[in-house]
């Protein structure tokens, strides 16, 4: 899982808007890809040159730019004199460990928040901040790494379902926004078949590595929370805003991914409480598991005590002891000793202290 909090210390002391990479380098050379539409034309290309989508600055139509690497900071100063970026924009695009938030410049709307995803083999979340900006005709999106969040996005504008090419880029701005929640209830649901493989496992026998699970999955969910709960205000932001970059028929759809944010907020409280109840549970179980183990050996100690008291006796070297001469007397001592264990069985059992 991905660090809560990333280093800043290569920016201490640095004014504001410095363009300073915060973050990982996850990919090698960043990639760009271009997709130009409308409802009859279609245009995609790839390139490593930021220049080649300022041409589409002035058409009509609508352009998406994916940008994916973000160490390379001339091509967000590049972009950011073409288009008039506020400096502080791009040092957030920079800033690899935003809290999901929005801000409206006026000629463009500035988004960002975090994209999950599942890795099956670590069996963890992976983490990328996505950061969107919508203007008039464009949107640009920027990605710390490859991922296929997108790729259904771009398979329907390619295909021309739906109604993507025929509303403008706030339309595409909520597709990308849909994408990446529509992601969050995958996530949700493995940790949901984690959590009852965890109860299973409990049930029947917790081990030490239980616990390290529970850890684990109690920082995820806190990973979680702070990757999504933020979301609301910024869906609910974009709905009721007074943006004229969103159309009234586009707010139709936020609304209706501020419904799937609450629910997928929802569902990260409940498993919250059903983690902390399991960790509760299993303090419990080990607790209940030393007693039992307590319980036997004090019943087994205490049953020997009288008679590692009468082997005490008999065991002392004293010369004139009246058993000692008696032919009888070593089978009675056996005979108490064991008269005295059955009686105290019996009274433990009579007791239900076994």
């Amino acid at each position: 899982m991905a660090k809560l909090i990333k280093k800043r210390s290569k920016k201490s002391g640095l004014p504001p808007g410095s363009l300073v990479h915060i973050g990982e380098r996850k990919v090698e050379t960043p990639k760009i890809s271009i997709i130009d539409y409308n409802e009859t034309q279609f245009q995609e290309k790839a390139t490593q040159a930021i220049e080649e989508c300022f041409i589409f600055k002035d058409k009509p139509t609508v352009t998406w730019t994916n940008i994916v690497g973000l160490h390379q900071t001339e091509i967000l100063e590049k972009l950011g004199d073409c288009y008039g970026f506020h400096p502080l924009v791009l040092e957030d695009i920079l800033n690899t460990d935003q809290r999901p938030k929005m801000e409206d410049y006026g000629d463009y709307v500035y988004i960002v928040l975090r994209s999950l995803e599942y890795n099956h083999q670590k069996e963890e979340i992976e983490s990328d901040q996505i950061s969107i900006i919508l203007g008039q005709n464009f949107v640009f999106s920027f990605q710390e790494k490859e991922g296929d969040t997108f790729d259904p996005i771009r398979e329907r504008i390619r295909t021309g379902k739906g109604r993507i090419r025929k509303i403008g880029a706030d339309y595409l701005a909520y597709a990308l926004l849909d994408s990446i929640v529509d992601n969050y209830f995958i996530i949700l649901e493995k940790l949901g078949e984690r959590i009852e493989l965890l109860e299973e496992q409990l049930v029947t026998r917790p081990t030490p590595e239980t616990l390290q699970t529970i850890h684990d999955l109690k920082k995820e969910m806190i990973f979680l929370r702070r990757a999504v709960w933020p979301l609301r205000e910024v869906v609910g932001s974009l709905e009721r805003g007074e943006s004229s970059l969103i159309q009234a028929s586009t707010r139709i759809y936020l609304r209706d991914l501020y419904d799937h944010t609450i629910q997928v907020i929802d569902n990260i409280e409940t498993f919250r409480d059903m983690i902390s109840g399991i960790l509760d549970i299993y303090l419990s179980s080990v607790s209940n598991r030393l007693n039992a183990v307590m319980k036997v050996l004090t019943i087994i100690a205490t049953i020997f005590m009288p008679l590692t008291f009468l082997a005490g006796i008999y065991g002392m070297n004293f010369k004139y002891m009246p058993e000692l001469e008696w032919r009888w007397g070593y089978p009675f001592i056996w005979l108490v000793m064991i008269g005295i264990g059955i009686f105290m069985r019996v009274y433990f059992k009579k007791r239900k202290w076994l």
